[in-house]
């Protein structure tokens, strides 16, 4: 009842969570108050959240933080600073355990702003300025709003200032401004830079292209350079936003031989690409090369360059630009791919020397990269097919098995290795002490149910209060033995089967390189439910599919969310288009049919699963090429096959040249194997 009502707000949820709360007696009562409470707070129903969080501290005990804290947030928003103030008083005294210890302060310094007592908001801040919670900006704000509701703005600006630069994406950066322009205090044209830079690179593109404008059209001080290079920036924004053209970039000015330059030549050499004109491109390129062999802007140019001709099936030239990335820009974020790419293209043309060299180095210079045991397989495969070595190939095989057990990679070298056999014994290649040890972590199934933080977060999941079940758990001192699995029992417990998987996925436990035996199979059975099983296995056996297959898509496609919509406009578990779904439904001969029914899960079965059928078919059963076209469409995956010169399938899958269909078709498969580990017949 509480999910429901935080989900709709509707009156007959409301009424039911309150007949609820008046009903019963103690935790319960008291949990359900709180609903009420958080749901008024979501409508801006002010005064009766702070009513209802009251009635929950009246009722229960184990949640009297939360009815504290909150109740505390609603009086202030209800402006009624003084019943805050009573709440937050001594809160660190009255609940040392709370999660809400570091942040209460910061409530209650508003508090007293809205009191008009700045001098009691600064004497509660400061003393915690130079704490964890100094650093953030909500208390840099408050401290800030406190100096300048004292007069006292040359303690003030600075803050606000810091805030605007420092936190730029903050819901605080924009009151900061706000305030500076209240108090006449302008930011500077590099403070706006520096935030328009931040915007720019947290990929806020349309922010930061507004923020370039203003800054040129709002200082008159500014040299010519300066606004050149402004314009310059803002095209950058221009171009990721897709609404620039070459006319458009030629256009802009000549900064000469500054980073500015470099950015004009880096758009130029973007768009011919776009434009598929090699020639421009290769120009341009050596121009950023000559001009500005440190520039960013360089680096970025030889990736997508690199990228273009991987693409094209240019090989060569991809191979260039990708090493040319590797040696300028050794530290490059790009450098472990492009490292990996020069290495793989290189076997694909079949230079098998140059690719076992570049395979090692691979293994040495990136240890702890997503390629390491990609580089293992191809490294190991090369000395079992072209040098002949099967005792060294069985080194790097069973070296990827035991550090990454549950890779797409390592079922692969599971398989090599039963073809192989015996073996002789061969003394490990040096390359292999890289090669990174994986910690097993401590993990239990046994949750320790006396635990207060734990009983609270299985209150706070009654209450819906969902966004405070993570925190909670993790302020046990002992969580990281039992805390992911916690959270996702939780989850799962009131049927949120994508937050139970999506919790685990954040926990940063690397469950696919620990055997199944080193992690207690509930972990397992929530990272790969089954809901909707029997309609499910239903569907996948009328169309000839295995029901493990389907599960294993979904899972990739949707965390079984049956409600979700993807950004392409696919809908429900199986990612499905509405004109696909219209296509299927017609077939089916299904009267009535609208996108939305792709949202409920028995019509997306049906259909996903009949299309899923159609998709094999097209490629003859082959699932590597049918789940790479269900991700990337038909018309790529058939120009892949026809290169026609892949020693098997494992070769067409990683020569896939988009990222995205690459690793969706690893790990569909690799799901594949634990579903049939887990829940198949042998199991």
């Amino acid at each position: 009842m509480a999910q429901q009502l935080i989900a709709t707000r509707s009156a007959a949820a409301y009424a039911g969570v309150q007949a609820y709360a008046r009903g019963h007696s103690g935790e319960a009562a008291a949990a359900a108050w709180l609903s009420l409470g958080h749901a008024y707070m979501l409508d801006r129903r002010y005064n009766e959240a702070y009513s209802a969080f009251q009635q929950a501290k009246t009722i229960g005990k184990a949640l009297d933080d939360y009815a504290d804290y909150l109740g505390a947030q609603a009086a202030l928003q209800a402006k009624r600073g003084a019943d805050a103030y009573a709440l937050l008083d001594r809160f660190a005294e009255r609940h040392p355990a709370s999660i809400f210890v570091a942040n209460a302060p910061v409530l209650l310094a508003n508090a007293y702003i809205q009191q008009n007592n700045p001098q009691g908001a600064l004497a509660e801040l400061q003393t915690l300025e130079n704490s964890p919670v100094g650093g953030h900006s909500d208390f840099r704000y408050i401290l800030a709003r406190a100096y300048q509701l004292a007069g006292d703005t040359g303690h003030a600006a600075p803050i606000y200032r810091s805030i605007y630069t420092r936190f730029p994406t903050s819901s605080e950066a924009g009151q900061a401004r706000g305030q500076l322009d209240a108090m006449g205090v302008p930011l500077t044209a590099s403070e706006r830079k520096a935030h328009a830079d931040f915007l720019f690179n947290a990929k806020r593109y349309n922010d930061a292209g507004q923020e370039y404008h203003e800054i040129a059209r709002a200082d008159s001080s500014l040299s010519q350079t300066d606004r050149d290079a402004l314009a310059i920036y803002a095209a950058v924004c221009d171009y990721k936003l897709k609404r620039i053209s070459r006319r458009d970039v030629e256009r802009l000015p000549d900064t000469g031989n500054d980073d500015t330059a470099a950015v004009k030549l880096y758009l130029l050499a973007e768009i011919s690409r776009s434009e598929n004109d090699q020639q421009a491109h290769s120009t341009i390129l050596d121009q950023l090369i000559k001009r500005f062999p440190t520039s960013r802007w360089l680096e970025e140019a030889l990736y997508s360059g690199g990228n273009m001709f991987l693409i094209k099936r240019d090989y060569e030239q991809a191979i260039y630009h990708y090493n040319l990335l590797v040696q300028m820009f050794p530290r490059s974020t790009y450098a472990p791919s492009a490292h990996w790419r020069c290495a793989w293209l290189n076997y694909r043309l079949r230079r098998y020397g140059e690719a076992a060299r570049l395979m090692d180095e691979q293994i040495v210079r990136y240890s702890a990269g997503i390629e390491a045991p990609t580089a293992l397989y191809w490294r190991a495969r090369i000395f079992e097919d072209e040098e002949h070595n099967p005792g060294q190939a069985a080194n790097y095989y069973r070296a990827l098995v035991s550090n990454y057990v549950n890779y797409y990679y390592a079922d692969l070298s599971r398989k090599r290795l039963a073809v192989l056999g015996k073996t002789p014994s061969v003394p490990d290649s040096p390359v292999l002490a890289s090669v990174q040890q994986r910690e097993i972590p401590s993990l239990t199934d046994d949750l320790p149910e006396e635990e207060p933080h734990l009983i609270k977060a299985r209150l706070l999941a009654n209450a819906a209060l969902n966004e405070y079940i993570a925190p909670e758990i993790q302020a046990a001192p002992d969580s990281t033995e039992w805390g992911a699995l916690a959270e996702a029992r939780i989850y799962a417990s009131y049927g949120e089967t994508t937050r139970a998987l999506q919790s685990l996925k954040r926990s940063k436990i690397s469950f696919f390189a620990l055997s199944m035996d080193q992690v207690p199979d509930l972990y397992w059975q929530l990272l790969f439910p089954r809901p909707y099983w029997s309609e499910l296995v239903t569907n996948a056996e009328k169309n000839g599919l295995d029901p493990f297959l389907v599960a294993s898509l979904i899972r990739q496609e949707s965390e079984f969310n049956a409600g979700a919509v993807s950004r392409a406009h696919a809908y429900g578990l199986m990612q499905l288009l509405p004109s696909v779904g219209k296509s299927l439904a017609h077939k089916q001969h299904m009267r009535g049919f609208n996108t939305a029914q792709l949202l409920s899960p028995s019509i997306n079965l049906q259909l996903g699963t009949l299309n899923l059928s159609q998709v094999l078919a097209r490629y003859g059963g082959q699932a590597e090429y049918a789940l790479a076209a269900y991700n990337a469409g038909d018309v790529p995956v058939r120009q892949w096959m026809a290169v026609g010169d892949y020693k098997d399938i494992a070769e067409f899958v990683e020569s896939i040249p988009y990222t995205e269909t690459r690793e969706y078709v690893q790990a569909i498969l690799r799901n594949r194997i634990f579903y049939q580990s887990l829940y198949g017949k042998k199991r």
